[in-house]
């Protein structure tokens, strides 16, 4: 028999019925207020281009890697679901797509069930539940709303009241994509570059004198020197910030910031050169190069992010075969207190920098960033992501953060993702999460609605734009 897909109006809300009450009263205020996304993996040429989406499954399914690596360790081969394989024949791409409804159950639980069936319902307008039964109506159905031109990633901006979204690009990238979309007049929705230098701060890395070699093509100077690096960054970043960048977005293995003397700093800057330094060494050399971040952030006014404990590539021969992104990388735990320490030292009281931390380490929420954010006017707590945005995760960390951060030192919601259907669905969740908590604030009687209401308003309209200067 059939099955269709419900979306229950409570969905995610408390479900005692007195705080739900609040929490649907205080969700009614904010359901409907415009998304601001500052930190996702949209590539800028989908809308400069309004480039059609291809088909059902390079749209849903290759692009999120929340949803192919399930299926990957349930036993289905990357391969077979359009990973790494360029433009998908109708019968590879309806064979992906089976695959993955197939194993619909697999996704019981998760997030990823809520985000694919606010997608089918909200989105797409299908209420089939995905099976092997359902895999050929469901495919006809997405195919069907591709070819719309409703459904071009313009039109979908507006539908989504998608206010401003932020893409993330290499230092090196000529923007011409955003230059396209600032001087198109008939494009009304604010998009930005994020300016994302990790590959240049890894000096151990294979191709990280190649990367530097460009970095000095396109910045019209020499980086055979630290200070010739120092000084194309510097150069790159105001590039980025004349076409409307308001952040800078890094991921390493950890967090250190430990500084290095002038003569250390150009000592193993010439060994990473001459593709002598070591691992050990090139970790030094990136913790120093990050404290430079910190530095021009402070002087230039960009948003700092760091996302850090993530080890990447878990799989090498994932990696080898489909190359990054693709799901293999695995949170770690992560230091904080002592590794930014001197960075805030330097910079942490400075009023023009804001530093955003993110981490998939649950333990170090209460322990050191919300305290750390509770002190140094210069920290935001970032919201959960990857892999840790999810329901129960968001509710730990609004109780691990608030009662020594509060709520203003958070970020907003970031929905970091390269799925571009599930950004509604994401904010969404947030907000209704967000929402339920507040309500049981209320319901204790340590705040009132009146007050829950602003909160909910704030996190939602005020606060990304404060953090990113909007």
């Amino acid at each position: 028999m059939t099955e269709f897909l419900q979306l229950h109006p409570d969905r995610l809300l408390p479900a005692e019925p007195a705080v739900r009450d609040v929490a649907r009263r205080l969700y009614g205020e904010v359901a409907g207020l415009p998304i601001i996304s500052p930190h996702g993996h949209v590539p800028p040429a989908w809308l400069a281009e309004d480039t059609p989406f291809r088909d059902p499954t390079s749209l849903l399914i290759t692009p999120d890697h929340y949803v192919t690596r399930l299926l990957h360790s349930s036993g289905v081969d990357l391969a077979d679901l359009g990973v790494g394989q360029g433009d998908l024949s109708e019968d590879a791409s309806r064979a992906a797509f089976r695959i993955f409804c197939e194993r619909w159950p697999l996704y019981r639980g998760t997030p990823m069930k809520l985000w694919f069936e606010s997608q089918l319902v909200d989105v797409l307008g299908v209420d089939l539940v995905p099976s092997g039964d359902t895999a050929d109506q469901l495919y006809d159905a997405v195919a069907e709303w591709i070819g719309r031109d409703s459904s071009r990633p313009r039109a979908l901006m507006d539908e989504f009241d998608i206010s401003f979204l932020a893409t993330t690009d290499d230092p090196c990238d000529d923007l011409g994509h955003h230059r396209a979309l600032v001087d198109d007049p008939s494009f009304t929705r604010r998009v930005v570059p994020t300016f994302r230098p990790d590959r240049y701060l890894e000096p151990a890395g294979a191709s990280w004198n190649d990367d530097v070699e460009r970095l000095a093509d396109v910045s019209g100077g020499s980086c055979d020197t630290y200070a010739g690096w120092v000084a194309a960054m510097e150069d790159r970043r105001v590039w980025f910030r004349q076409h409307g960048a308001v952040s800078t977005d890094h991921s390493h293995r950890d967090l250190g910031t430990d500084p290095l003397d002038a003569g250390e700093a150009e000592r193993l800057y010439g060994l990473a050169r001459s593709g002598g330094i070591s691992a050990t060494d090139g970790d030094r050399l990136r913790r120093h190069m990050v404290c430079e971040m910190v530095r021009m952030a402070a002087e230039d006014g960009l948003t700092m992010t760091l996302h850090p404990a993530v080890h990447r590539n878990h799989h090498p021969g994932t990696a080898e075969r489909f190359g990054a992104d693709v799901g293999a990388d695995i949170p770690v735990a992560v230091e904080v207190t002592r590794a930014l320490a001197p960075a805030l030292a330097r910079h942490g009281t400075d009023p023009n920098l804001t530093l955003v931390v993110f981490t998939m380490d649950e333990t170090v929420f209460s322990r050191e960033l919300a305290p750390l954010a509770g002190f140094y006017p210069s920290l935001r707590i970032g919201v959960p992501w990857w892999f840790i945005d999810a329901p129960e995760s968001i509710k730990r960390f609004r109780s691990a953060v608030t009662e020594a951060a509060g709520f203003s030192r958070t970020s907003g919601f970031i929905d970091d993702t390269r799925a571009f259907l599930s950004i509604p669905a994401r904010h969404d969740m947030a907000r209704r999460l967000d929402c339920g908590f507040l309500a049981g604030l209320v319901a204790e009687h340590r705040l009132t609605e009146d007050e829950a209401r602003e909160t909910a308003h704030y996190l939602v309209a005020t606060q990304p734009q404060e953090v990113f200067g909007l």
